[in-house]
Order: structure tokens, then C-alpha cells, then sequence
């Protein structure tokens, strides 16, 4: 499964599952993208702080589908270069 992610520059990120992305690349893109982590529970619905501290810290995941949603959240403003080098290195 490939997961595409249209960005706003309409260049598409693509990576190869959600479920691959470790916890600590998942508080990187985080980072990168400049949310900490009560701003992205103000921009999702029906996810909390803690919902993205046991993500970061691997201690449990969220559906794919909120992976998903985060994935795009974090990566709407990042460049392809940007998610690659963390995805791939974290």
C-alpha cells in the first residue's frame, strides 16, 4: 500500500505505509510541520494530547485512519525532501 499526500504546492508524498513511520519520525514531522502537540488537537477532531504522546513514545497507535489524517496534517506545508529525510532516517 502506498499512501499519496497532495500537498498545497500539488507535489504528492508518497510513502509506502503509515505503519512504518517509527514514533520518533512521527514527533519529527510534528515538529517540522510547527504543531506542538495541543495544536493538533485543536486542528483533529476527537484526538487528544495523549493520543499523540503514545504515538510519539510507541507505547500505542492510532487507527490508520488518524495516521493518515496526521500524515497529511504534518506534511500539508513540508517538502517531499523534508518528509523523506525524516521518514527514512528516523
Amino acid at each position: 500500500m502506498v499512501v499519496s499526500v497532495a500537498t498545497d504546492s500539488s507535489d504528492t508524498v508518497e510513502y509506502a505505509d503509515v505503519d512504518e513511520i517509527s514514533p520518533m519520525a512521527w514527533r519529527l514531522l510534528r515538529v517540522a510541520a510547527g504543531y506542538e502537540q495541543r495544536g493538533v488537537e485543536r486542528e483533529v477532531d476527537e484526538l487528544m494530547q495523549a493520543h499523540l504522546s503514545m504515538l510519539e513514545n510507541g507505547t500505542r497507535g492510532l487507527s490508520e485512519s488518524r495516521r493518515r489524517l496526521l500524515f497529511g496534517l504534518y506534511t500539508e506545508d513540508l517538502g517531499d525532501g523534508q518528509v523523506e529525510a525524516i521518514v527514512d532516517n528516523f
